[in-house]
């Protein structure tokens, strides 16, 4: 029975992650009555529903397409970004005429990344944040440390039942009740996983329930005749202009991203 003592670290480690993991996505889930009303009377702009839909980066997205299609940016399929008009209309332009630099010419990777750290970017999401759109980022990042714990935990009690296995002794009997007793926390780990993949998944991303109901209002407008609501909604994928499609994919790929 040496084995118990490999079961109850098991136990423990399990239960713990899967403790953590439902308290995390409790308090995720949390929103006060007040923020539900605001939200509901709350019309998205398309920076708005960019960050709700894809954050930062959607955002920084959405302007140089808007900036491109305008003909104030030149977007290359070679994944650089060359300035036409040096004026920004508003905040998002002005930080992506910023991340391109006073030479007027950047891969658009790197624009991407500056633009969506400014400071106006992140007013943005605390603006979204206490409307209750958006999920606010400690809890979405509890939630994905906390799905991370599980994970680890699964590899863990799978570690220790290997070590018990290995050194269960034969005459001490067969190795199935050893098995048994460790599916169960094994069990425990791998159903909170496929939980929060259909569940608690949805803590992870940038907008709140509130504010995937505000998104999906915009359905109808993601057609050809507002090209810019379908990119803040699906990302670069929904361009029309291949050239475009190739600028942001060549960043992308370089990048890694």
């Amino acid at each position: 029975m040496f084995w118990v003592f490999f079961l109850v670290p098991a136990w423990a480690i399990a239960g713990l992650a899967c403790a953590r993991l439902c308290v995390a996505a409790t308090r995720a889930a949390e929103s006060p009555a007040a923020e539900r009303r605001a939200a509901a009377r709350h019309e998205l702009t398309l920076y708005e529903a960019a960050f709700l839909a894809g954050g930062p980066r959607r955002v920084a997205d959405l302007t140089l397409v808007s900036m491109a299609g305008a003909g104030r940016l030149l977007l290359a399929h070679t994944g650089w970004a060359t300035v036409v008009d040096p004026d920004g209309r508003d905040e998002m332009e002005r930080c992506v005429l910023g991340a391109i630099g006073p030479e007027g010419q950047q891969r658009i990777a790197p624009v991407r990344a500056s633009a969506a750290a400014t400071v106006p970017v992140h007013a943005l999401a605390e603006r979204l944040t206490a409307a209750g759109l958006a999920v606010p980022t400690a809890a979405r990042l509890h939630v994905t440390g906390a799905i991370r714990q599980v994970r680890a935990a699964a590899l863990a009690v799978f570690a220790l039942a290997v070590v018990a296995l290995a050194l269960h002794p034969r005459e001490a009997g067969g190795a199935l009740p050893v098995l048994a007793w460790f599916a169960l926390p094994l069990a425990l780990t791998l159903g909170s996983l496929a939980i929060a993949r259909t569940e608690i998944h949805a803590y992870t991303r940038w907008a709140s329930p509130a504010g995937r109901r505000l998104l999906g209002a915009l359905g109808p407008a993601l057609d050809q005749r507002d090209p810019l609501a379908a990119v803040a909604v699906r990302g670069v994928d929904a361009l029309s202009d291949p050239r475009l499609r190739a600028a942001f994919a060549h960043g992308r790929t370089r990048q890694g991203q």
